[in-house]
């Protein structure tokens, strides 16, 4: 009988040291910035600026593309306080001309404009330099980009030309530019964990799309809002 509530009586001052030393570290997590992303997730708001491009394509047609503000989220774990994995979607709609060069007889090229739409879903691993709320962070990352130049199917004379989208082409009609092509990008930035909930991100990064005709990439500022949990 003794033994019985010797061993209760310890098995209850172990639970009881336990339950000290968590709440102590939860403490020291909550009074202080430093530690406070090991090991936990955290979602954000995204907004993004992504900067224009103007690329030259083969057979001499172009693609001028206009800066745009988007949108999109991200979710993330913290492996350590250094490395993070995360999930991150950019939607943009930015106005774009696309010249078209006509093969055959005709001497001028034929111009487009219209608004196209990229979404880019990225995989991302981030390394911050440094253990404290306030840190620069390096970050790099793969995954794929829908793009759609929204071109109107509509009807036109037999012929070929080069065009920024499909490269050399003959069709008797227009078809839009519809296409879900590996990305990767890589930035660089700056993060603040405001406190133990709130932290913001501020980087500025290059993605880089191949598509059919080509490679095109975008610089984009990003501002994040996020959420520590």
């Amino acid at each position: 009988m003794l033994k019985r509530i010797t061993f209760i009586l310890l098995l209850l001052a172990n639970g009881t040291t336990v339950v000290a030393q968590y709440d102590n570290q939860k403490r020291d997590r909550e009074s202080s910035a430093f530690g406070s992303r090991d090991g936990r997730f955290e979602s954000s708001a995204v907004m993004a600026l992504q900067n224009g491009a103007e690329k030259e394509f083969e057979g001499g047609s172009t693609l001028d593309i206009d800066s745009e503000l988007g949108w999109g989220f991200s979710l993330g774990w913290n492996w350590t306080q250094n490395l993070n994995l995360s999930y991150r979607l950019l939607s943009t709609k930015p106005n774009y001309t696309a010249t078209l060069v006509i093969d055959g007889d005709s001497p001028d090229p034929l111009s487009i404009e219209h608004e196209m739409s990229k979404y880019s879903h990225q995989f991302n691993l981030t390394y911050n330099f440094m253990d404290g709320s306030f840190t620069p962070f390096i970050v790099a990352g793969i995954g794929v980009a829908s793009v759609d130049s929204n071109v109107p199917t509509g009807a036109l004379e037999g012929a070929c030309w080069w065009d920024p989208w499909w490269g050399y082409i003959c069709y008797t009609d227009w078809k839009s530019y519809t296409s879900t092509e590996l990305a990767y990008n890589l930035g660089l930035g700056f993060r603040w964990d405001i406190n133990t909930a709130l932290f913001t991100r501020g980087s500025y990064s290059v993605e880089y799309i191949d598509l059919d005709s080509g490679t095109l990439d975008f610089g984009t500022f990003i501002f994040e809002l996020g959420l520590m949990f």
